[in-house]
């Protein structure tokens, strides 16, 4: 039983690589997005969507390792000998997992970045645009009073 244990833990952070390695696809599309000049905001959307989802998995898969550690931890530490192969494979898994996040922490700070100055340039752009309509519609009001002229009165003894 313990060794079926010890199994499923490996699949556990075997799971947790892959996620992990699909969240860092994820930041690699939204930088491209985010790069992107005509970069759709429903494009970004989805990747934050498919990320938020890859993050749940990861929080189920650390509640169930966590679960099954505390239950085989004594067993391990005990029984160091009998599952030392098991226990190195799961300290290079434990090392890639580290490794991966702090890529993908790595890449949320680039992206972070890369976000902020999108929305400065889009506010900048919004800016630059309401000026040239305040400045169009201000034209246009000027422009037709050039040729209005007031009503006169005609006095029709001349």
């Amino acid at each position: 039983m313990s060794e079926q244990y010890v199994d499923i833990m490996l699949q556990s952070l075997k799971k947790k690589e892959q996620v992990l390695k699909e969240i860092i696809d994820e930041n690699r599309r939204q930088r491209e997005i985010l790069e992107d000049v005509n970069g759709k905001a429903e494009d970004f959307d989805a990747t934050v969507e498919a990320k938020a989802n890859l993050i749940e998995q990861l929080e189920q898969l650390d509640s169930g390792f966590q679960k099954l550690f505390d239950r085989m931890k004594e067993e391990l530490e005990g029984n160091r000998e009998t599952y030392a192969d098991q226990i190195r494979e799961m300290k290079q898994y434990i090392r890639s997992v580290t490794d991966k996040s702090m890529e993908i922490q790595a890449q949320e700070a680039r992206n972070k970045d890369l976000m902020t100055s999108k929305f400065a340039s889009v506010k900048k752009q919004v800016k630059t645009m309401r000026k040239s309509s305040v400045a169009v519609n201000e034209y246009y009001k000027t422009m037709s009073k050039l040729n209005y002229v007031d009503p006169q009165f005609m006095d029709g003894k001349h």
